[in-house]
């Protein structure tokens, strides 16, 4: 199994990484991933590709211009949809009415929108689903004390969720495409029921830092107690206040993204509005204290459908040396590092990760059935 330690942390450090993650790592070399800049061209690596129309970095189709694009190049529309999932509203957005079935997972505190740059242009040869957790995005945030006291947001929770949806709204098998904490559900979800999840393809995912196996012990005590601070007192309501404003988002999306001018008034907005609606604060005072449940480390062995890992070289968050180790799991086929990118490579560098996806679906397309009901 790969070794992956933990990183040392003193209370300052710690204190940082568990308000915003502001630890910074040393940056390491760039293993060759040549960047796709315009429509029609691809992406010469050592994953064989074919050239395929894609977008370079737009919003939608509508923003790119091409001068020797067709009908055929045009976007499918992007339909926001809402499911009801164990009695709470569950919100998806879906594009695209053929080819293999693929669900877009977002990471801690995003949602479906997160995915904005990929869905349309994915849609136009996949069937395409981008998922809200439930207690992000526009979905429902039950309250978690309503649990009896046991943890509900969880990465169990989220992997059933993920797979009631292949079953529920999808009804095919899928590949699974996620980022940070998406990562770890879409991991659980693929080793839950193996037979829903096509394959995995991981952005970035998250090394749990603050998980009770990583914590240092000397900083143990300390870090339980902060987090019993900010869940129990009134201290966790006020922080969230704090940080919940358009200011303080820019400023923690501008050092997660390398490139800053990514980091728009529309991307501001898109992970800000939803968490102003009643019960965010307590789902993300409830995560931020959750230092249990799996990690990567755990699923990877158990994995059966093949996985590609691709992370942004200069993510100040999940440093990509101890990322590497997740490359010497059997089931990864490939670790790729995107260059100039951060910790949300698809929304900061859609023209780099949109050709991956496409060839990562492509090698593992060539059979395709639905699941039959009651599956």
């Amino acid at each position: 199994m790969a070794n992956i330690r933990a990183l040392p942390l003193t209370s300052l450090e710690t204190t940082s990484l568990l308000f915003s993650k502001r630890v910074l790592f040393k940056n390491t070399s760039i293993i060759s991933f040549t960047e796709t800049q315009f429509l029609r061209q691809s992406v010469p690596t050592s994953i064989t590709r074919s050239p395929t129309p894609r977008g370079s970095g737009s919003v939608s189709c509508s923003s790119v211009t091409d001068k020797a694009s067709t009908l055929e190049d045009v976007c499918p529309e992007v339909r926001t949809l809402t499911w009801n999932w164990k009695g709470y509203s569950i919100r998806y957005q879906c594009a695209g009415t053929s080819g293999p079935s693929l669900v877009l997972v977002h990471g801690f505190g995003a949602n479906s929108d997160h995915w904005r740059k990929n869905t349309p242009i994915l849609g136009k040869s996949y069937r395409v689903y981008s998922i809200d957790l439930i207690g992000y995005g526009y979905s429902d945030k039950p309250n978690p004390n309503e649990f009896g006291g046991e943890p509900f947001y969880t990465f169990e929770t989220w992997g059933e969720q993920l797979n009631d949806f292949c079953l529920d709204v999808v009804k095919d098998e899928a590949f699974f495409i996620c980022n940070s904490i998406g990562g770890l559900v879409g991991l659980q979800a693929a080793v839950s029921k193996p037979e829903i999840c096509r394959g995995l393809m991981l952005i970035n995912i998250s090394l749990r830092m603050l998980h009770i196996k990583k914590q240092p012990l000397i900083g143990r005590p300390f870090i339980r107690s902060f987090q019993n601070l900010l869940r129990n007192t009134p201290v966790g309501k006020l922080f969230f206040k704090s940080i919940a404003k358009p200011e303080t988002v820019r400023s923690i999306l501008s050092q997660c993204y390398h490139d800053s001018s990514q980091v728009t008034d529309e991307l501001v907005e898109a992970i800000l509005r939803p968490g102003l609606e009643p019960g965010a604060v307590d789902v993300f005072l409830e995560f931020i204290c959750y230092s249990g449940g799996p990690l990567p480390e755990d699923l990877l062995p158990l994995v059966k459908c093949p996985v590609l890992i691709a992370w942004g070289e200069k993510d100040p968050w999940e440093p990509i040396e101890l990322g590497r180790a997740y490359g010497d799991f059997d089931a990864v086929e490939e670790f790729v590092v995107l260059p100039e990118a951060g910790h949300c490579p698809q929304d900061e560098k859609p023209e780099m990760v949109n050709p991956l996806i496409e060839s990562f679906v492509a090698r593992h397309s060539n059979s395709s059935a639905a699941l039959a009901p009651g599956i």
